[in-house]
């Protein structure tokens, strides 16, 4: 009886043992840090993936940044801006130049300034195409822009 005992507590430890390391060899293979089995990364893998995606995403809209910049005109002088440029007459007066005549969106009041039509200061407009709009000093102008100027 007591051997019969012994027996079956030794094929007992040794079953629990097989399977706890069966366990861990399954767990021990979860693929590469980083990878779909271990997701899992660094704050310094995020950083520079994120980087490296804002990088790539402003070379492919040709963008030349997410910073507003500061430009001065003389009067009489125009500035044509890029497609999905977004500016702000600081001071100064200036007109809106639009050759096709749809305008320029003035998000703040939600309307569409035209060719000849003042810009309004400390209003945001944005251009929707690259076809030539833009604004011509009356006087001596400062305005805030984000986006590309293409004169």
């Amino acid at each position: 009886m007591f051997r019969r005992k012994s027996i079956l507590v030794l094929l007992l430890i040794i079953t629990v043992a097989g399977a706890a390391y069966a366990g861990f060899a399954i767990a021990a293979d979860t693929g590469e840090p980083g990878s779909h089995l271990d997701p899992l990364v660094t704050k310094s893998f995020v950083e520079q993936y994120v980087t490296d995606f804002v990088k790539e995403a402003l070379d492919t809209a040709g963008n030349s940044g997410t910073q507003w910049r500061i430009k001065s005109v003389a009067q009489g002088q125009d500035v044509i801006l890029a497609e999905g440029t977004e500016f702000i007459i600081r001071s100064g007066k200036a007109v809106i130049i639009d050759p096709v005549g749809n305008g320029i969106p003035d998000l703040t009041t939600g309307t569409s300034a035209g060719s000849g039509q003042p810009a309004a200061r400390d209003h945001l407009f944005i251009v929707p195409r690259s076809d030539g709009r833009g604004i011509h000093a009356q006087s001596a102008v400062t305005f805030m822009y984000l986006g590309r100027l293409t004169y």
